[in-house]
C-alpha cells in the first residue's frame, strides 16, 4: 500500500506537474526546447487545476446521477433493503476531541445524508471502509460510532476490510447477499457515484443511487472562475483521480 500510494501521488497532479517543472529545469541546458515544453505543461497544468471553471465543467462530466427527490425518501423502503454508506478517510488524533480519530469531512457529508435517508425511510444501514493508514479503528467502525452518537442512527452491519471502492462492493456483498439483501441505496459524493454504482452492480447488487455534495453547479466566482483558487485545485485533483479510476476499473475488472 505505501508503494502504491507513493507512485499514485507522483503520477497524478500536482505531483506529475511538479515533476514536469523539475524536468524542465534539469533539461534546460542540453535540451532547451524540450525544457520549455515541460515548463509550459507544468505551469499550464497547475493553472488549469486551480480554476473553479475547470472544476465546474469537470464535475458535470462525472455527476451523471440525478439527486433523489426529497419526497421520494420515505418510499426508499419499497425499492431497497439497506442503505450503504462508503467510507472516505479519517482525521487522526484530533486534539479538539481528546486525541480521538474523527471521520473526514467527506465522510461526515456522507454520514449526514445516510442518516437523513435512514430516518426518512426506516431502512437499516451498513457502513463500509477498512483501515486508514493501516491502523484501527476502521472507517466503517468510526462511521458507525458517530452515526449513533451524532445522528442517532444505529448501524446494523460494518464492512471493515475494504481499501478501495471495488472492495467496498465485494466485501459488502459477502455480508449482505447471504442475508437476501441485494437492493441497496448507495450513498457517496455525486462525482464518485459512477464508479461506486458500477462496482456495486458488478458485485450483484441492484443500486438506487443517492448522490450528494454536488459541485458541478454554477461556481459563482467573479471573473468567470478564471482566477486560481486552492479549493478548486483540491477538487480538480479529486475529479481527475475519479475519472482515471473509473477508466482503470473497467479495464482491470
Amino acid at each position: 500500500m505505501p508503494l502504491r500510494f507513493f507512485i499514485k501521488q507522483w503520477l497524478l497532479p500536482p505531483g506529475l506537474l511538479i515533476l514536469l517543472l523539475l524536468a524542465g529545469w534539469w533539461l534546460s541546458a542540453r535540451f532547451p526546447r524540450l525544457s520549455a515544453l515541460c515548463f509550459i505543461a507544468g505551469v499550464g497544468g497547475l493553472w488549469l487545476m486551480s480554476l473553479p471553471l475547470v472544476m465546474e465543467q469537470g464535475a458535470r462530466l462525472l455527476e451523471r446521477e440525478p439527486a433523489l427527490a426529497v419526497q421520494a425518501w420515505p418510499q426508499l423502503v419499497q425499492q431497497a433493503d439497506v442503505i450503504v454508506v462508503l467510507g472516505a478517510g479519517r482525521g487522526r488524533g484530533d486534539p479538539a476531541w481528546g486525541g480521538v480519530d474523527q471521520p473526514s469531512l467527506l465522510a461526515l457529508q456522507r454520514m449526514r445524508f445516510a442518516a437523513t435517508l435512514a430516518k426518512a425511510s426506516g431502512l437499516p444501514v451498513l457502513t463500509s471502509g477498512g483501515l486508514h493508514y493501516g491502523e484501527p479503528p476502521s472507517e466503517a467502525e468510526l462511521m458507525a460510532t458517530y452515526l449513533q452518537a451524532d445522528f442517532g442512527v444505529a448501524v446494523s452491519w460494518q464492512e471493515r476490510a475494504s481499501r478501495t471502492t471495488w472492495e467496498n462492493a465485494q466485501f459488502s456483498a459477502q455480508i449482505l447477499q447471504p442475508l437476501g439483501k441485494r437492493r441497496v441505496v448507495l450513498v457517496t459524493q455525486a462525482w464518485h457515484m459512477p464508479r461506486a454504482r458500477w462496482s456495486f452492480e458488478q458485485a450483484g447488487f441492484t443500486v438506487v443511487a443517492a448522490p450528494m455534495a454536488f459541485i458541478g453547479g454554477a461556481h459563482g466566482r467573479p471573473f468567470a472562475g478564471l482566477l486560481p483558487e486552492s479549493r478548486a485545485m483540491w477538487h480538480n485533483a479529486q475529479l481527475l483521480n475519479e475519472a482515471l479510476g473509473l477508466l482503470a476499473y473497467r479495464l482491470m475488472y
